[in-house]
């Protein structure tokens, strides 16, 4: 008997990324969290350096308190709250049904979308990494590095560890297949 509980508002969330990307696997829930702790932390610097802007001239022009630190602000405050699901709705991925496919496709982009396609004998070596504020989240960064110099590293961050190290294991499986 499984006795794990899904969380509807993230099952929801899950479903309104597979809808925007074309039916692609959605990055895994605790991605969005990361994104918001680091849209934090650049929104935080973007805070700190309009006070320190406005205090700096403060002496040199005639400026009413909070003309600078405003509206930095309210723009950090919009990044931190509409910036990470919006990021995180845009990012999908694939590699077949039961991991049966012979390609990766990655799509994502949040102006911009880039719908990527690696086949898999096109892959020279696979890395699986993290960062400090990913291993805070149980996520990993898949990294893959194809032959030939445009655009030859592909990553899909956001997978949760045991995701990222099976499908690892999956292409370089496809790859000894290939190979023989």
């Amino acid at each position: 008997m499984n006795d794990i509980t899904i969380d509807p508002l993230t099952e929801m969330e899950q479903d309104n990324a597979r809808a925007y990307n074309q039916g692609l696997t959605p990055l895994h829930p605790p991605q969005k969290s990361l994104i918001r702790l680091n849209t934090g932390i650049f929104a935080a610097i973007l805070i700190i350096a309009s006070v320190a802007v406005e205090f700096g001239i403060r002496n040199e022009l005639p400026l009413v308190a909070g003309s600078i630190i405003g509206p930095v602000a309210a723009f950090a405050l919009f990044l931190f709250v509409m910036l990470p699901n919006r990021i995180y709705r845009r990012w999908g991925y694939d590699i077949g049904p039961d991991g049966q496919g012979k390609q990766l496709r990655v799509l994502r982009g949040f102006m911009w979308r880039i719908d990527t396609i690696v086949p898999f004998n096109r892959i020279q070596h696979i890395d699986v990494a993290q960062g400090p504020f990913q291993r805070m989240f149980g996520l990993s960064t898949l990294i893959v590095h194809t032959a030939g110099t445009h655009n030859s590293i592909v990553t899909l961050p956001g997978l949760s560890t045991p995701d990222a190290e099976a499908m690892r294991d999956t292409i370089k499986g496809h790859i000894r297949q290939d190979m023989i």
